[in-house]
């Protein structure tokens, strides 16, 4: 990464007052369409193309009003962020507060749930409307360390004239994304703000490792939620005539019989069944705290393509039958999978059976992630193809009012 990609807004010995008119001078020039005296930070310009694009006002006085205070606390209690709060408090509050600084939590949208540290920095916050509650997106207040690190996905440190609001320049900021380690799932920012001439490139460190910190935490607070368990599992488990297993709600698994031992499965839901390679499709049912998922040495899963109904639909049938609306293009996928058997189809070939040509394999891929997540463990890919565990069901195409309206190339090849 070159300095100018870095995250850190100055060097170590830089002269903060001479860089900070500096930055003022491009900004200015940047929105009066004249030739900048430096080019901005290739960080800092992404973010100003997309805060135009969003027609935000470099003059915003007062941002959107914040949220009501009963929203906050509701967006606080379901935040896993809340769990640890006493780890980032413990590594920035009181070093926020020695250094004229405050500590900011928000969600993922961008929302602030929390604001710690300087009685006076939040006193001028306040000012600014940098309140919990505000949104703090670059849509909502132009480019920031909050609303670019989302945008970035990214930590970002934000000096002075950076910001793409006026009113902002007297600031600096440094943010960091948490993510959920069981899942990636972004959960929010944590960010350290101040007066401009605070600014210093270790506070990157600083907010980098109070982040590691708290997703460190919440990983250990998971592992001891699968210890629970698997406590809950063992019983549950000795009663199966065949495989399962019980994992938590991503997907972890817990404890497992009659297969081998696995980390991870595709998140349960109630309404599909799940797929694990070389062993068969799972049905999935809730138990405290997790699902249990299992495979019955009797049980086999149905899937019948009732296509003359309006709409189209799947009907999965197994220890419970569940019922999945299609659409026109995911109904003539289905029949041609079906078709297709246990050889599949890959992504060229149903272009080609969908469209007449090669040349939709984006669309293609796009339209089975959204069938795949309809049906689970159902469809398989690399090739797409049914699971062989599933006895399919279709109409005759010679027969079907539905596949007889069909223009797909494939489907009128299987009509003739």
């Amino acid at each position: 990464m070159t300095a100018d990609e870095g995250v850190c807004a100055v060097r170590p010995g830089t002269d903060i007052g001479r860089h900070a008119r500096m930055l003022s001078r491009v900004h200015d020039a940047l929105l009066s369409g004249d030739r900048p005296p430096a080019s901005p930070r290739r960080l800092v310009a992404r973010s100003w193309e997309r805060v135009r694009a969003h027609g935000v006002d470099p003059d915003l006085g007062h941002p959107v009003v914040p949220l009501p205070a009963a929203e906050v606390e509701r967006r606080r209690v379901a935040s896993p962020l809340q769990r640890v709060l006493p780890e980032l408090r413990a590594a920035l509050t009181s070093v926020a507060d020695d250094a004229s600084h405050i500590m900011v939590i928000t969600d993922a949208a961008g929302r602030l749930l929390w604001r710690e540290g300087s009685a006076q920095v939040r006193r001028r916050a306040d000012r600014l409307g940098f309140t919990e509650g505000a949104d703090w997106s670059e849509g909502s207040v132009g480019s920031n360390a909050i609303g670019t690190a989302l945008a970035e996905a990214a930590p970002v440190q934000m000096f002075a004239a950076e910001h793409f609001v006026r009113s902002h320049h007297v600031w600096t900021c440094t943010a960091c994304p948490v993510h959920d380690p069981r899942s990636g799932e972004l959960l929010g920012v944590v960010d350290v703000s101040g007066p401009a001439h605070t600014v210093h490139p270790t506070t990157v460190a600083l907010v980098g490792t109070a982040v590691k910190l708290a997703e460190a935490s919440l990983w250990r607070q998971h592992e001891g939620r699968l210890d629970a368990l698997r406590g809950l599992a063992a019983p549950i488990l000795s009663r199966l005539r065949g495989a399962g297993l019980v994992v938590d709600e991503h997907g972890w698994v817990a404890a497992v019989t009659g297969m081998p031992s696995l980390e991870r499965v595709a998140a349960p839901r109630a309404d599909r069944p799940i797929s694990v390679h070389g062993v068969g499709v799972f049905l999935p049912e809730p138990v405290p705290g997790g699902w249990l998922l299992r495979v019955e040495d009797s049980a086999r899963i149905r899937l019948t393509l009732d296509l003359d109904a309006r709409p189209p639909r799947a009907v999965v049938d197994g220890s419970a039958r569940w019922v999945h609306p299609l659409s026109t293009r995911h109904a003539e996928v289905l029949v041609l999978l079906a078709a297709a058997g246990v050889a599949g189809m890959d992504a060229g070939a149903l272009s080609v059976a969908l469209y007449g040509d090669r040349d939709h394999l984006v669309t293609v891929r796009a339209e089975m992630s959204r069938l795949r997540r309809s049906l689970g463990g159902l469809l398989l890919a690399r090739p797409y193809r049914i699971a062989p565990e599933v006895e399919v069901s279709a109409p005759d195409p010679a027969t079907s009012s539905f596949l007889h309206r069909s223009t797909a190339p494939g489907v009128r090849r299987l009509r003739s």
